[in-house]
């Protein structure tokens, strides 16, 4: 695409695939579940043309990159950790770069901020808002109980349960499922009934002008080779991501951010984010947040459905440091 250059670079005993373009100062960008740094390619050659060298990882589990076995691979340390030893391999001579993280990504980004501000020049983060560890609470029982079994996350926890599931469903119909999700609600994914289209309905949803059938075969190419195995394990982890981050309970995030979410996207509408976003609380824990944006009429995959506009933003941010 466009120029933009491939290559593989060891962390941390693995194989990470790195997709970038341009030169200056480096942007990493992060992707979420179901994506791989192809959701950023968009960032990545709009970026490069203004004057930033943009970098784009398959982080563990995702694409091109090694997946190890074990379900405890997949902690937020571990993820940072990959990250951080990617920027020594490719920006050792650069102190702090700017970061960009959409929805796994955007909580990635969060805890490299938390465990590593050294290394953070500016972040803008997409659909995740902060979520501050609360040390009474764990969050996978807390998400059970305010949303149910049939819940996505709750669905996602038991190891190769729906995987079973997303194989009958096929690997190219749960990527279109999950990319044509307009719903504001929460997803749910009952047993055996898959997606709210359902695997037995009429036909698959259509694809939205932003995500062509081109798209959707990069992506269904990719995780049908994988599997959704690796990227599902980030879920599998929230416990233990908990466990982990005991020692940051009530640390702010003290680098500058813009946060930017889809008036539509089902993360802004759940669990008491709007009041935390709106009423304080997400600046009292992100002390330097300088901007909040909310898109009308916009879903999740923000950064795909409004590329230009999210373009714009990142630069328009990023050029002040």
């Amino acid at each position: 695409m466009e120029g933009i250059e491939h290559r593989v670079v060891e962390v941390n005993g693995i194989n990470m695939h790195v997709a970038e373009k341009g030169q200056g100062p480096v942007i990493l960008f992060v992707h979420g579940f179901p994506e791989l740094w192809y959701t950023w390619r968009h960032q990545i050659v709009a970026l490069a043309s203004l004057g930033y060298r943009a970098v784009a990882p398959d982080l563990r589990g995702y694409g091109d990159t090694d997946a190890p076995d074990s379900v405890a691979s997949y902690t937020c340390l571990d993820v940072v950790g990959d990250l951080i030893a990617l920027l020594e391999a490719i920006a050792g001579d650069e102190e702090k770069v700017f970061v960009v993280g959409h929805d796994w990504g955007a909580l990635i980004a969060w805890y490299l901020c938390l465990f590593r501000p050294d290394r953070v020049k500016a972040l803008v983060n997409l659909s995740v808002a902060f979520n501050p560890r609360n040390p009474k609470r764990k969050p996978y029982e807390t998400l059970r109980a305010v949303y149910g079994d049939d819940y996505y996350v709750c669905r996602f926890q038991e190891p190769g349960e729906i995987e079973a599931e997303f194989g009958e469903i096929g690997t190219e119909r749960v990527i279109r499922e999950f990319f044509t999700y307009r719903n504001s609600g929460p997803l749910m994914l009952p047993k055996g009934k898959g997606f709210p289209h359902g695997k037995d309905s009429p036909g698959p949803p259509e694809l939205p002008s932003w995500f062509s059938r081109e798209d959707l075969h990069y992506y269904a190419t990719k995780f049908e080779k994988k599997g959704f195995t690796g990227g599902i394990n980030y879920y599998r982890n929230i416990n233990r991501n908990w466990e982990l981050t005991a020692p940051w309970t009530g640390v702010q995030i003290n680098v500058p951010v813009k946060f930017i979410v889809g008036e539509m996207d089902l993360s802004y509408n759940s669990l008491g984010t709007k009041d935390y976003i709106h009423k304080g609380g997400f600046k009292k824990d992100v002390p330097f947040l300088e901007e909040v944006v909310v898109m009308e009429g916009v879903g999740h995959f923000i950064n795909e459905e409004r590329a230009d506009e999210i373009n714009s933003h990142i630069y328009d941010f990023f050029k002040n440091f």
